[in-house]
């Protein structure tokens, strides 16, 4: 029998507290960069990365499940150092956050400052409905404005199929440069063309030396479980069938960032190849806590803040509830599935 998520009825947050009211509660200490730790998790990134190379390489084929999984999970593991450089959290210094970041994007083919950008705008503006752009859910109207495949698409990436958004998302979004204007434009263009390159020259390097299956087999399957727990991560961060999405004329940022974010707790292998990215809560008040201090921050909100955090922990069951329930939002009606949406 499935256990349901219970709706949390977790006290309102008092409209006059502000975001800069929550962060100054937090530890000083928990802002600083330690240069030593930073390059500690990429070695040891790098090294976990290599391994599952190597596994791979040597193992059956009845063992390659798990040479993949432990591989495209260290893949995520090198995107966490890589959202740490987006937020200038790795280091002081921009230009080596920029360098590193597109160095741990590079495998994936991910375009560094069209991530950064984009991730930049979820942060300012998280769970204000139709302005979010990390797994806003869709409002009925705006659903119904789509076309039949759209539909289709959206009903898929809503439920069953929620481990291929990030895939979704990088492919429609983070090759566009023209359509940005300025600055973006030209760093997500250099960003675009840095793994296009990069694609250009290592993908037939692939082919010739390993053939289709060595591909399949070094890089594609490893691929889809990075973006299996990218996607994941991101829709977890923010959706449970209590978080709210406001209109922006309702919307708070303390309540936005502190009351609709979850904290879920994830197996401890994936919490250290992933570098504690569930511990979201305390980076969604402020990107500035690089991320080997999430902990002790969010130790600091439970104390301070606990009965406003939203905390949970992952299974199969939480991503069919999610799934199965969290598709359209309505402000009156809040989160609709598909089924209640079609009787409505």
């Amino acid at each position: 029998m499935t256990t349901l998520i219970p709706l949390r009825k977790s006290p309102q947050l008092d409209s006059n507290i502000k975001l800069r009211d929550i962060i100054n509660t937090l530890p000083k200490e928990v802002f600083v960069k330690d240069a030593r730790k930073a390059w500690l998790t990429v070695i040891v990134n790098l090294a976990c990365v290599t391994a599952g190379y190597w596994l791979i390489a040597i193992s059956p084929w009845f063992l390659l499940p798990f040479a993949w999984i432990f591989l495209g999970t260290s893949l995520a593991g090198m995107f966490v150092i890589g959202h740490d450089c987006g937020h200038r959290s790795f280091s002081n210094r921009i230009w080596v956050n920029d360098l590193v970041g597109h160095l741990m994007f590079l495998p994936t083919i991910y375009p560094y400052h069209a991530w950064r950008i984009l991730h930049n705008h979820h942060h300012k503006h998280t769970n204000k409905l139709e302005v979010d752009n990390a797994w806003d859910p869709f409002t009925p109207e705006t659903y119904d404005s789509f076309s039949p495949t759209m539909q289709w698409w959206y009903r898929r990436l809503r439920s069953r199929f929620w481990w291929v958004g990030s895939i979704a998302h990088w492919a429609s979004l983070h090759f566009s440069w023209w359509a940005h204007t300025g600055k973006d434009k030209e760093q997500i263009r250099f960003s675009a063309l840095f793994v296009i390159v990069g694609a250009a020259i290592g993908f037939p390097a692939l082919f010739l030396t390993v053939g289709f299956w060595g591909f399949v087999k070094f890089w594609l399957t490893p691929w889809i479980v990075y973006h299996f727990w990218i996607s994941t991560f991101t829709v977890v961060h923010h959706t449970l069938p209590d978080i709210p999405f406001k209109p922006e004329g309702e919307w708070n940022a303390a309540e936005a960032q502190l009351c609709g974010t979850v904290h879920c707790k994830y197996p401890w292998w994936v919490e250290f190849l992933c570098h504690d990215i569930n511990v979201h809560i305390p980076h969604h008040l402020t990107t500035g806590i690089p991320w080997y201090n999430l902990r002790q921050a969010h130790a600091s909100l439970q104390e301070n803040w606990g009965e406003y955090l939203h905390e949970t922990e992952f299974s199969w069951s939480l991503m069919k509830q999610i799934g199965d329930r969290c598709h359209l939002y309505d402000v009156e009606r809040k989160y609709q599935s598909f089924a209640q949406y079609s009787v409505k």
